[in-house]
């Protein structure tokens, strides 16, 4: 689950590379500490998921694993929603509007998580009991509860990480991550010698192991955190998080169309043995992807400080520069994972999925292209236009569809990798036509209310596990 990009706080970014203000030696050793912090939350909460992507293809059936990666994909969608209309707006409103009121602002965020999670946690229980109702339907039912089950302390764990950096400790966000991912791995390796493990496990001990750690989090974080216990009602804060995340939520929902659509198409037209190699696949796409959600902490807000400093055009460059980054650093690794495919999946899964190796390169060209949306994507967000980005994605995921569901009938497996390929492709290339279209403008800021340039949609978590 590697759903969430960690926004830093106002203070940490006054001192942030490319700011004007004069900064002392030990200004810099304190941003420089806190941004590794950040990204040791990060990458450890985004590895652990890709570990337990990996662990969890070697130890279960591929029927038991497709299941897993459908259910996953259906969380992953809920998720998005909740990122964008919860954890987004909190990393704006909680250091400005209700930075004076901080503890009771999220007093109400709790509130608004637990009626979020109770309609979750509904809506999967009722999918659970259809699927079992329809029978044959492999482990989909038990994978169905154990994340209705554990999608509400996920959830959870989010909101407190993201409270860590409302107040600038993100060393205590990177300490919960160490004991995340500690007692999650524990959990299934135990659950594993008992012959126990199975979806439902393995999602149960995900939300057992998030639910941990956010109450360990809130306890830490309750002597630090600053404001008064005043706390907006639920109605007020819910109409300023939708003002916010309602962009962020289309452009959410229609990056995920292409990346995870598929794996309910697959489900349907070629069996869930058929999805669990789909997922063997994708795994190894997570390193690019959850690389480039890493960096997105630091760029964004670095991109968005130059924008106002040096306008358009340098922002532009900086985009530029961030593409070929983004596309050289993508070759690279898939030339050196295509290099040693055979031996490489062997490692990876104990021998199994073989036939889906000789697939790598195909999936390569995707994972290079949708690399390559990082820099000009970047370049949009600091200029304040999430509306072309929600259109590029939009546009390509109806391209996307059009190809890719007759492709995936036809052809199975090679035809849902062909859909996300031309979905990646085409999200390029319209990225890099807004941005083109901007440059040719000039430098005119953008009109009608802008969106804080914080936003981040979920570009990075589209290809990951």
């Amino acid at each position: 689950m590697s759903g969430t990009a960690t926004t830093l706080d106002d203070s940490i970014l006054a001192t942030a590379p490319g700011s004007s203000s004069p900064r002392s030696s030990s200004k810099a050793v304190r941003w420089t500490a806190k941004a590794g912090f950040a990204l040791i939350d990060q990458g450890l909460v985004s590895g652990s998921n890709f570990v337990v992507s990996i662990v969890l293809a070697r130890w279960l059936t591929p029927v038991e694993y497709g299941g897993f990666a459908l259910v996953f994909a259906v969380f992953l969608l809920l998720s998005m929603a909740y990122q964008c209309l919860l954890l987004e707006p909190m990393a704006i409103f909680g250091v400005g509007e209700y930075r004076a009121r901080l503890r009771g602002y999220l007093k109400t965020l709790l509130g608004v998580h637990g009626i979020i999670s109770g309609a979750i946690l509904l809506a999967l229980a009722m999918a659970a009991a259809v699927a079992h109702a329809r029978g044959n339907a492999g482990g989909l039912p038990s994978a169905l509860a154990g994340i209705g089950v554990a999608a509400p302390c996920i959830l959870l764990f989010w909101l407190a990480r993201r409270a860590c950096y409302l107040n600038a400790q993100s060393s205590i966000a990177a300490a919960g991550a160490i004991l995340y991912c500690v007692s999650m791995m524990s959990g299934l390796w135990v659950v594993h010698l008992f012959r126990a493990l199975s979806a439902f496990s393995a999602f149960l001990i995900m939300g057992l192991s998030g639910l941990l750690t956010a109450m360990v989090l809130f306890l830490l974080l309750n002597g630090s955190i600053a404001g008064g216990d005043s706390a907006p009602s639920a109605r007020d804060t819910w109409r300023c998080h939708w003002g916010y995340g309602a962009w962020a939520l289309g452009g959410a929902i229609a990056s995920w169309i292409p990346a995870y659509i598929y794996y309910p198409l697959l489900g349907g037209f070629a069996g869930l043995s058929t999805v669990g190699s789909f997922k063997a696949l994708m795994n190894l796409a997570a390193p690019v992807t959850q690389l480039q959600a890493a960096f997105s902490m630091l760029l964004i807000p670095y991109a968005a400080r130059r924008f106002q400093q040096r306008g358009t055009d340098s922002v532009i460059g900086l985009g530029a520069l961030l593409t070929w980054c983004g596309l050289g650093c993508a070759i690279v690794y898939w030339l050196a994972i295509a290099g040693f495919q055979h031996s490489i999946f062997h490692a990876l899964y104990d021998g199994r999925y073989p036939e889906v190796a000789p697939l790598i390169p195909l999936a390569a060209l995707g994972s290079i292209f949708w690399a390559a949306t990082f820099g000009f994507s970047t370049a949009l967000r600091a200029m304040e236009r999430p509306r072309l980005i929600f259109v590029a994605f939009a546009v390509a995921s109806a391209v996307s569809l059009l190809a890719g569901i007759p492709a995936t009938r036809a052809f199975g497996l090679m035809g849902a990798i062909w859909g996300v390929n031309v979905s990646d492709l085409s999200a390029f290339l319209l990225l890099m036509i807004a941005v083109a279209r901007i440059k040719r403008q000039g430098d005119a800021r953008p009109s009608g209310p802008a969106v804080p340039a914080s936003y981040q949609s979920l570009s990075g978590v589209t290809h990951s596990s």
